[in-house]
């Protein structure tokens, strides 16, 4: 049918619609905190929490440093928020520098914490830019890992996906083929790798599904409060920066205000975008910041759905 719709009746419609019309109402989201190092670290990760929870993210996780060197902080952490909160609490766990004995003790200790969701990695090195090594009695890599979590106890597990290819895998097939056999050794879902295009989630998503991966894939998304630290962030973990985004940071160094509302408009429009093409599920890294993840939500029309005070469970 041709359209008798005049320009002047096409550039009306796109005027009335509202630039940040609601969504549907079935975006879920969930946040990644990290444990803190001092107390006024930890003030900022309890402030980040209560000012997110409101949202009834489908669960946070807290994440697990290099080497494991922050094993004791997220778990004492995970723990709190199961025990504080009415919030699905998962765990990042990963195969660096501990033997399968010691990461099954872990395992242990999350589950009578009452925690049911862990993130299971293979891990960085404690030593940026060094080799991977698995441990001799130790896990090899993160499908080893969820078979050996699912053997303890029936845990829900996400494991990580890379749209622009891990920087570790010898190829961008190797890299899908790792995936799957972490899907198939049992994990629920994969959360990706952050990433700066709609095109790079949607290449991605349709390789994996030609390979035959069925599980839910989960868009990671990186607010970018710090130009500069997230293009060294990038480097590290191949993802492709545009140059565009280059350009819409310049001159921002001194103005924090400016940067954050930049941020929040880039990502918003970034998640409405794979909203439109079938997106339903959004993981945002917070880095601990809560006003950025918060702002996208507002603006991907997400409202509070419960108050402050009705997050703590009653005995």
């Amino acid at each position: 049918m041709i359209s008798t719709s005049s320009p002047e009746d096409e550039a009306r419609r796109a005027f009335d619609a509202p630039l940040y019309a609601d969504l549907a109402g079935d975006l879920n989201v969930s946040f990644e905190f990290f444990p803190p190092k001092t107390d006024k670290m930890e003030e900022q990760l309890w402030s980040a929490v209560e000012t997110l929870s409101p949202l009834a993210p489908k669960f946070v996780s807290v994440t697990y440093g290099a080497g494991g060197t922050t094993r004791e902080r997220t778990h004492n952490t995970v723990a709190r928020i199961a025990r504080e909160t009415s919030l699905a609490a998962a765990a990042h766990l990963t195969c660096v520098a501990a033997s399968k004995a010691e990461i099954d003790d872990v395992a242990d200790a999350y589950w009578d914490a009452g925690v049911r969701h862990i993130v299971a990695l293979r891990g960085d090195p404690p030593v940026a830019g060094a080799k991977f090594e698995p441990h001799p009695q130790g896990y090899q890599g993160a499908a080893e890992l969820v078979d050996g979590l699912l053997k303890r106890h029936p845990f829900e597990i996400s494991v990580a996906a890379y749209p622009e290819t891990h920087p570790d895998a010898l190829s961008a097939q190797s890299d899908i083929d790792n995936l799957k056999r972490k899907i198939d050794a049992g994990a629920t879902r994969a959360i990706t790798q952050f990433f700066f295009t709609p095109d790079a989630f949607f290449r991605f998503r349709d390789t994996v599904a030609a390979a035959g991966i069925d599980a839910d894939i989960i868009p990671g998304i990186m607010p970018v409060s710090n130009f500069g630290a997230v293009q060294r962030m990038s480097a590290m973990c191949n993802t492709q920066v545009p140059s565009w985004m280059g350009r819409l940071f310049e001159g921002l160094d001194e103005k924090p205000a400016a940067r954050q509302l930049v941020s929040a408009t880039l990502a918003a429009e970034l998640c409405r975008r794979l909203y439109a093409g079938g997106v339903r599920d959004l993981h945002f890294y917070t880095l601990n910041r809560a006003e950025l993840s918060y702002a996208i939500c507002h603006l991907l029309g997400l409202r509070p759905q419960v108050s402050a005070p009705e997050l703590e469970k009653t005995a």
